[in-house]
């Protein structure tokens, strides 16, 4: 894995297994802007607000021809799973080792309840064609991101 992923700088490749048997190479998709989310773990409560939100603003993430992945560290089984129960029409890819989380830097220790342990943040990068990280953002709060990420890939 190259350098920590920084904006302005170009976003770390990666190939990972996806959901129904296939694979995702992100530099496959230079052309296209790329919304790459992060998140904890499927069929979770926020993680499923934020993929049906996703998910209902596809077409007009489709507009400005951008394509959107979810990453989490669960098996592409789970993700399968996730992807039937609600009707996800984009690529979820998965990280188990993790490798991807550490690039991108969202494999951060957290706390719930007093208990420290290790675990993905919400996080979202955006990506232009060229495979530049052109936008990010860390320790996102559910409500009103999709909005905020389509609004700044409609600036690009």
């Amino acid at each position: 894995m190259p350098a920590k992923a920084q904006v302005g700088n170009k976003a770390p490749d990666f190939t990972l297994p996806a959901d129904s048997g296939g694979t995702v190479k992100l530099s496959d998709l230079r052309g296209k802007k790329v919304v790459l989310y992060f998140y904890p773990k499927d069929d979770t409560p926020g993680c499923t607000k934020e993929a049906c939100g996703f998910r209902d603003a596809l077409p007009d993430f489709s507009k400005i021809d951008a394509e959107i992945i979810g990453l989490s560290k669960d098996s592409v089984a789970k993700h399968d799973k996730f992807k039937a129960k609600y009707e996800l029409p984009f690529t979820l890819v998965s990280d188990e080792e993790g490798k991807v989380c550490e690039a991108y830097g969202t494999w951060v220790e957290k706390s719930m309840y007093g208990r420290k342990y290790m675990g993905i943040e919400r996080a979202t990068f955006l990506i232009d064609e060229g495979g530049t990280l052109r936008a990010e953002w860390r320790k996102v709060k559910v409500p009103g991101h999709v909005d905020a990420v389509l609004q700044t890939a409609r600036e690009l």
